[in-house]
């Protein structure tokens, strides 16, 4: 049996290409929702960050989301996604620890 292909996404804050299942997805719904999707199938526009906080803050300061997201995003919701970031940063860490035992 051939490897199965591992799809790659680029972090939009370091541009550093990581499997999508490394990266955490921040999706702009077709409702003009702007939140974070650890499932990786919501419908919307999405776009790629790495896991750690200062990857969050550097998309921030560089309106990173706004150019990959095609969609202005307002100093709330970046405050407001920093909190749910923050909160799933755990949660997305063991998730990855799972999966890299599975293998």
């Amino acid at each position: 049996m051939r490897p199965r292909r591992v799809p790659l996404r680029k972090c939009v804050a370091c541009q550093q290409m990581m499997g999508k299942k490394e990266l955490i997805r921040v999706v702009k719904t077709p409702e003009d929702e702007i939140l974070i999707d650890l499932t990786g199938k919501k419908s919307g526009r999405g776009a790629y960050l790495c896991g750690k906080v200062s990857c969050f803050k550097l998309a921030k300061k560089s309106r990173a989301l706004d150019r990959a997201l095609k969609h202005t995003v307002g100093d709330s919701i970046y405050d407001q996604l920093e909190q749910e970031f923050i909160k799933v940063e755990d949660q997305f860490l063991s998730g990855q620890e799972e999966a890299g035992h599975e293998e």
